[in-house]
């Protein structure tokens, strides 16, 4: 049974810092590219930021600079550190596993964890 598991979401104020994480299990996690998506009310659901099992990462635009994307295979946790926070932060944050095997795309999502960014 496949679980992503997120946590470290809450509400913070801007200029503030937060770290998510998620765990992941029935996977193996090393062969995973990972992921960390967003959906704000009223708005679809956006790439924040990805990892390669090799370590190449990718982010959108609004949040270079900002966050940073990791891994730790060992502990089959994938983190997002979340600086200088915005009140256009404010979303569910999910988390993302995918992977192509024998020309098939694995592709599992956790529950997601709300942050919250105001004053």
């Amino acid at each position: 049974q496949v679980q992503l598991v997120e946590s470290g979401g809450g509400l913070v104020q801007p200029g503030g810092s937060l770290r998510l994480s998620c765990t992941a299990s029935g996977i193996i996690f090393v062969i995973y590219t990972m992921g960390w998506y967003r959906q704000a009310p009223g708005k679809q659901r956006e790439l924040v930021a990805a990892i390669t099992s090799g370590g190449v990462t990718n982010y959108a635009d609004s949040v270079k600079g900002r966050f940073t994307i990791s891994r730790d295979n060992a502990k089959n946790t994938v983190y997002l550190q979340m600086n200088s926070l915005k009140p256009e932060d404010t979303a569910v944050y999910y988390c993302n596993a995918r992977a192509t095997m024998r020309m098939r795309e694995y592709d599992y999502w956790g529950q997601g964890t709300q942050v919250t960014v105001s004053s």
